[in-house]
């Protein structure tokens, strides 16, 4: 039979693990940014304001797909941009 403090100091480990993996999964997220103008025609990654889909762009260096880039890597590309245009007006 399992004590109560036992029980207790298992959930603590657990969550002190569950809590250091979601800590590295941040820092990790943290040393790439979303590079807007740059992706190849269905080479982009996840939604954007004109997409609900990664590899749904259809033309290369389209201002609303992104692909995720090392942190800093965006700035030294051409026509690349950490921030995605106002989306087109609906007809």
């Amino acid at each position: 039979m399992t004590s109560p403090l036992t029980k207790s100091l298992g959930l603590l480990i657990a969550a002190g693990i569950i809590s250091a993996a979601a800590s590295a999964q941040a820092a990790e997220e943290e040393k790439y940014e979303h590079c807007y103008g740059i992706a190849k025609a269905g080479q982009n990654d996840c939604q954007t304001s004109t997409h609900v889909c990664a590899g749904k762009s259809n033309a290369d260096r389209d201002q609303h797909a992104f692909i995720s880039v090392p942190a800093g890597t965006c700035a030294k590309i051409a026509g690349g941009t950490t921030t995605e245009p106002a989306a087109p007006a609906k007809k």
